[in-house]
């Protein structure tokens, strides 16, 4: 091999280790984009679980049926680190301390029922310095799975807990 060849390979090399990568684009449905004047700073896919409880039924307290409590997940970039954990609240929050509280605006649901529903939401409270200290805004999207258990539950199983695997991703804006 000469030496330029061998050198543009190296070079070449060097310049891919360099790129930097970003998560798939996404279609975002109309319903769920944020507001004008926001500008992306986030984007994460996030793997965990929606946590739910058998409980008592709101509509007929005589029947049971699992009702979500909480969120468990962590955040992770596109080069795969860990940048956040998200949780009841909703709540995400950064190891630098900053953190975001969420309100939802928008919600799309599943067309087949298979997945959590799509969310666009607005920071009720934000807190810290750092990643979210700024946030404005947080999509919910390209959900898979986290549905209630199907089967139901009942009254033998009140106050029973049901852990249910999910991944998303998390886009946070902030004013441009």
């Amino acid at each position: 091999m000469n030496t330029h060849a061998f050198f543009g390979i190296t070079l070449l090399a060097a310049l891919t280790g360099c790129a930097t990568t970003s998560l798939p684009p996404l279609a975002v449905p109309d319903a769920l984009q944020a507001p004008a004047g926001q500008k992306l700073v986030l984007d994460a896919r996030a793997t965990g679980v929606q946590i739910y409880v058998c409980s008592a039924a709101k509509a007929d307290p005589a029947h049971t049926e699992w009702a979500f409590k909480a969120p468990e997940a962590t955040l992770f970039d596109a080069e795969g680190n860990s940048v956040a954990k998200h949780y009841a609240g909703p709540s995400w929050e950064s190891p630098d301390g900053s953190k975001v509280v969420g309100a939802v605006k928008a919600k799309l649901d599943d067309p087949a029922g298979k997945a959590i529903a799509q969310l666009l939401l607005s920071a009720k409270s934000v807190s810290g310095t750092g990643l979210f200290s700024q946030v404005t805004y947080i999509q919910r999207l390209a959900t898979d799975a986290g549905n209630a258990p199907a089967d139901g539950c009942t009254a033998v199983e009140l106050g029973k807990q049901a852990r249910v695997p999910y991944t998303a991703r998390y886009r946070f804006y902030v004013s441009a």
